[in-house]
């Protein structure tokens, strides 16, 4: 009987589902937008298994933990990604982190990744993004982590507009790929308008989403050369549109030197997609999914109460 129930139950969700996509499809016909599809994403039984476990092990009751799943379940009903929030709900837990605590970290994940479906949505109607490449997911995480590190949605929403290659759409993972650098040049104390203008260069010359991490990194390395003057925003923007990459940017302050005084830091705590990302060979479409449960893309959000929402700090 309890399969039978659950089977039904199962159906049931499918059918609602269909049946919002069909609404939104048709509301985005009436408007004369392109349909951007908003698929639910349930939780998985595996999640919720191990959730259950861990908070069990904890001694943790069902009520402690229930509004955590039932928060990550609703965030999957309105098309949101699941698994890292239920792998931030699992980080906490398994760190010893009262399920009280972990509450306000996840809700502020959740309104990441809303903003950054709308963002993604608004770019996709208005021209700017195709959303028939690429993978749609990673650049939803991309975009919630960017505004988990300190980006604005406004400052994205310029971003897609300045970064555009002579009228070509670019790949949602491409939006979320230059908004986590310009997250992550603003960690370094540069100006969210050289940031911008810096990546947007870069967008407009065709570096993949790597690329851009790279390039992200390198600036905030050489952080302290920018506060004192030694490089400027504008050179290394001349630079990129005279076609230099990133490898090549900073290669007259490394020989000097100089940009030490932000290397160690760097060189141990921001690693940007390095093992998702770091091949240039074009493979930034690629389908797979790294685990994101306690890895390198779960660092940021931290589940103590400290966490900035995103999907991790590099």
């Amino acid at each position: 009987m309890g399969l039978d129930k659950r089977t039904e139950s199962s159906s049931f969700t499918k059918i609602m589902c269909k049946r919002i996509d069909i609404q939104l499809w048709l509301l985005c016909l009436a408007l004369g937008l392109p349909a951007v599809p908003v698929l639910a994403e349930s939780l998985s039984t595996q999640d919720r298994e191990a959730i259950n476990r861990l908070s069990t092990a904890r001694g943790h009751s069902a009520e402690e933990i229930n509004p955590l799943l039932e928060q990550v379940s609703k965030a999957g009903e309105r098309g949101l990604p699941t698994e890292p929030l239920a792998n931030k709900v699992k980080e906490g837990l398994a760190k010893g982190v009262e399920p009280k605590r972990i509450d306000p970290v996840l809700k502020q994940m959740v309104g990441h990744f809303e903003s950054a479906r709308e963002v993604l949505q608004e770019s996709v109607a208005k021209g700017m993004v195709d959303q028939d490449h690429g993978n749609r997911q990673r650049a939803m995480e991309s975009l919630a982590e960017a505004f988990g590190r300190g980006a604005t949605a406004d400052e994205v929403r310029d971003l897609a507009r300045a970064g555009q290659r002579q009228g070509q759409r670019m790949s949602p993972d491409m939006l979320g790929g230059g908004a986590k650098s310009l997250a992550v040049i603003k960690e370094a104390m540069i100006p969210s308008k050289d940031g911008a203008a810096v990546v947007a260069e870069g967008m407009r010359q065709g570096f993949r989403p790597a690329e851009l991490a790279d390039l992200a990194r390198e600036i905030k390395r050489h952080g302290s050369d920018f506060r004192e003057g030694r490089i400027t925003a504008e050179s290394i923007r001349d630079q990129i549109s005279r076609g230099e990459r990133g490898d090549r940017l900073f290669r007259d302050q490394d020989h000097s030197g100089s940009g030490g005084g932000d290397r160690g830091v760097d060189r141990g705590g921001d690693r940007m997609d390095r093992g998702r990302d770091s091949d240039r060979g074009g493979r930034d479409d690629r389908g797979e999914r790294p685990d994101r449960g306690g890895g390198r893309e779960d660092r940021g959000g931290r589940s103590d109460g400290g966490g900035s929402g995103g999907s991790g700090r590099d």
